[in-house]
């Protein structure tokens, strides 16, 4: 037995403001719609993980996702020019990466990170 994806659900009441942050701000791909659940991702090959953490890092709070990205300024822009609220950063942190706290339209905290 092999685990192939791991996908998180989060609940929301406003499915449009959600594909907004998810298609507009990080560039994702709407890969299913059944009305009632959507899945943003890419078509590309992602490894599979998932985490559990006491704590986000350097004291933050944990945040639901972690989406790594390949420019986190230019996401930092688009989610400025969004209108969405960063709540922490962006900061170089101590393990290697530079990343942002943003909350989307579903209020999930979202850590938005690269490697540098």
């Amino acid at each position: 037995m092999k685990v192939r994806r791991i996908v998180a659900n989060i609940e929301t009441a406003d499915l449009a403001a959600v594909a907004r942050f998810y298609r507009e701000v990080l560039g994702l791909e709407l890969l299913m719609d059944h009305g009632w659940i959507a899945t943003y991702g890419t078509d590309g090959t992602m490894p599979l993980q998932v985490s559990f953490a006491s704590e986000g890092g350097g004291g933050t709070p944990v945040p639901g996702l972690s989406i790594e990205v390949d420019d986190v300024e230019a996401v930092h822009a688009a989610v400025v020019r969004g209108g969405y609220r960063v709540e922490y950063g962006p900061v170089d942190e101590p393990w290697g990466v530079r990343r942002f706290f943003v909350r989307d339209p579903a209020g999930t905290l979202v850590n938005i990170l690269m490697h540098v």
